[in-house]
């Protein structure tokens, strides 16, 4: 998808000291493509289609088939300048790196302050759900039990290393890859015996159901769904070859995700079409019990606990590695920007999440999911905004491919970017505001009231 002058070695970041190997700075290049992929896939949780499942399939006319469609392609045009930022600057951070690469320290620390906003509360969520599901399996024990006994798990496992998330990871995508065939197989038997199928309703809707509008309200919620391919960016410096084995994981992540909300959507819409369920809020089990009745829905609570724990495993990876780039940088404290000399992980940024974390015991999901939304579409503009400015402006690769790649893509991508901001709540917008601000606050103590230059670490070519 980028033109052959788009992949040369760039030279304004540092090449890794070893691309196959150990990296310079400490870190043990141990990820593949596979692995890449699957740390986004356990990021995403694939069964996150059924939280929002009765909502969207009311908002769309039945069409939640054709709104996960629609969202697909338009994340793939920030999944894809996530993978040209990538190949550009192969290091930890995120945004936050790219951000700074191309429009400088200070926009960049408040690109990754932003962007910490979403990546220190998604692990927050998913203790969250661990212990509202697990108390109603369990009534007995109180849920805050549940939720620190995650945290302590998943703090121990990132300590350890990305090889013991890495292998975590295989036996949270299984359990969920095993649902998922199960679901399917039996809800294909159900629906295929049931007589006359119309194939094209996951698409078209009820009846009355008109316009592409509702289609294109339902994606801007959809679109949240995909939140985890821009994390597979935060292991750059942890993955062999990460000029190239980045970006196609990125893409790759992003597209067998999009097919698997496509499929299960599909499948599920045949099996109950909008209506047939009761409740909306519990729409989704009443799909997966209508596939399998009790004993495939406890199944399918015991697969999402293992994918929120997954998803909380892989984002407190995630988070650690931005804010120990920060911390390399200066702009937090040094102490976060050090890896332990035996495990090769940063451990401070590691036990500062889990305790921030904590907070799943006082806050609610409303709160969290607002504040996470805010923070994940400020990072989608910048690094849309950044492909336009390093490649187009700064490298002046403005041929025709030049001009397709470098600016009208990634310009599609910030215009569709810019379309989801009108999606989040006035909730979202204050938080989010508010949080931007203190950043401001602390950004000004630091530079001494931007009279200094803001700290950032130069990474130089080797």
């Amino acid at each position: 998808m980028s033109s052959a002058s788009d992949t040369q070695t760039p030279t304004d970041g540092r090449r890794p000291a070893s691309e196959t190997g150990r990296a310079g700075n400490g870190w043990r290049r141990v990820l593949g493509v596979p692995s890449l992929v699957l740390l986004g896939l356990v990021y995403m949780v694939p069964l996150t289609i059924f939280s929002t499942y009765g909502i969207v399939v009311e908002l769309t006319g039945g069409r939640l088939s054709a709104a996960y469609a629609a969202a697909l392609v338009v994340m793939l045009f920030t999944a894809r300048s996530y993978g040209r930022m990538a190949q550009a600057f192969p290091f930890a951070g995120s945004a936050y790196t790219y951000a700074t690469r191309s429009f400088g320290a200070g926009l960049g620390f408040m690109s990754g302050w932003s962007l910490l906003l979403d990546y220190l509360l998604l692990p927050m969520i998913n203790y969250l759900l661990i212990g509202i599901y697990l108390n109603a399996a369990f009534p007995a024990v109180p849920a805050w039990l549940f939720m620190v006994v995650s945290i302590a798990a998943v703090t121990a496992l990132n300590i350890l290393g990305i090889t013991a998330v890495a292998r975590a990871n295989f036996v949270v995508v299984g359990l969920q890859a095993l649902f998922i065939v199960l679901f399917v197989g039996l809800a294909w038997a159900s629906v295929s015996g049931a007589g006359k199928l119309d194939l094209l309703a996951p698409f078209t809707g009820v009846d009355g159901a008109e316009g592409f509008s509702p289609i294109l309200a339902g994606s801007a919620i959809l679109c949240l769904s995909y939140l985890g391919f821009d994390a597979v960016s935060t292991f750059a410096e942890e993955a062999k070859n990460p000029r190239r084995s980045i970006p196609k994981a990125i893409m790759l992540t992003t597209i067998l995700a999009g097919l698997i909300f496509l499929g299960l959507a599909y499948i599920s819409h045949l099996l109950l079409p909008v209506g047939a369920f009761s409740n909306t809020d519990a729409a989704a089990i009443e799909v997966v019990g209508a596939a399998g009745g009790n004993l495939l829905v406890a199944f399918f609570t015991a697969a999402y606990i293992a994918g929120s724990l997954g998803s909380a495993l892989t984002s407190q990876a995630s988070v650690s590695r931005i804010i120990y780039s920060m911390g390399r940088g200066r702009v937090l404290p040094a102490v976060f920007g050090r890896l332990h000399p035996r495990w090769g992980t940063p451990v401070v940024p590691i036990i500062v999440t889990s305790g921030i974390s904590l907070l799943a015991l006082i806050l609610d999901l409303t709160t969290v999911s607002s504040l996470i939304s805010f923070g994940a579409l400020v990072a989608f503009s910048v690094v849309n905004l950044s492909v336009i400015k390093h490649y187009f402006i700064d490298q002046k690769n403005r041929g025709a491919k030049g001009l397709l790649h470098n600016l009208l893509l990634p310009g599609a991508g910030f215009v569709l970017t810019l379309w989801l901001w009108t999606s989040l709540s006035g909730l979202s917008f204050s938080l989010g505001l508010s949080w931007a601000a203190l950043g401001l606050v602390y950004l000004a103590c630091l530079t001494g009231g931007f009279r200094r230059p803001t700290p950032h670490l130069k990474l130089e070519e080797a």
